[in-house]
């Protein structure tokens, strides 16, 4: 693996994914202003509070900016947990939330509870086999747009999904010394 990948750095746990990609061998490289995408082809938008998120990329012009680079396909982009519920189309309950709405999707925020309920739980993932996800104030996606591939669930219920170059988990892969999800984004993005 080579090339540089961008974390969003505005709030949640962007080190972990920068930990992440480190043991695959890519550099990962802080995103905070616009002038921060120039040149990435990929960015990683990590698990956090989704409305500060929201409200950050769009004050810095980062809503703007990514939304333009993922509708030209210039830009691939992995959420999990909070950064999927910045990608989703809508935020069921919060129809006021920023959102960047790349991805055909509407998301429940929470949806397995709150974060005294956390859970770990054992996955299947297409192509990838069993996978550990580690679910944090979880969002679900409860309806999918025809374009959205269903990758993994819990249950019935979707929790990683892929729509061309978007990726978006309701779990947090980085929180696992697994690295193949990231290995998997990097395919997609080309990096």
């Amino acid at each position: 693996m080579g090339g540089v990948v961008g974390v969003l750095a505005l709030q949640g746990d962007f080190r972990e994914h920068k930990e992440a990609l480190r043991r695959l061998g890519v550099e990962a490289k802080e995103v905070r202003k616009v002038g921060d995408l120039e040149g990435l082809k990929a960015l990683i938008v990590p698990g956090g509070e989704s409305t500060t998120i929201g409200k950050l990329a769009r004050e810095y012009g980062l809503e703007e900016a990514v939304r333009r680079r993922v509708e030209e396909g210039s830009l691939a982009l992995f959420g999990t947990c909070a950064g999927a519920i910045w990608l989703a189309r809508e935020i069921l309950g919060y129809p006021d939330q920023p959102r960047l709405g790349v991805l055909d999707a509407a998301v429940e925020r929470n949806a397995f509870g709150r974060q005294v309920e956390s859970f770990e739980e054992d996955l299947e993932v297409e192509g990838l086999g069993p996978f550990h996800g580690v679910f944090i104030r979880a969002p679900v996606f409860r309806r999918l747009g025809e374009g959205v591939e269903v990758l993994a669930r819990l249950g019935d219920l979707p929790v990683l999904v892929r729509q061309g170059k978007v990726l978006a988990s309701s779990f947090h892969p980085e929180l696992t010394q697994d690295p193949r999800l990231h290995r998997y984004f990097l395919e997609l993005a080309g990096v």
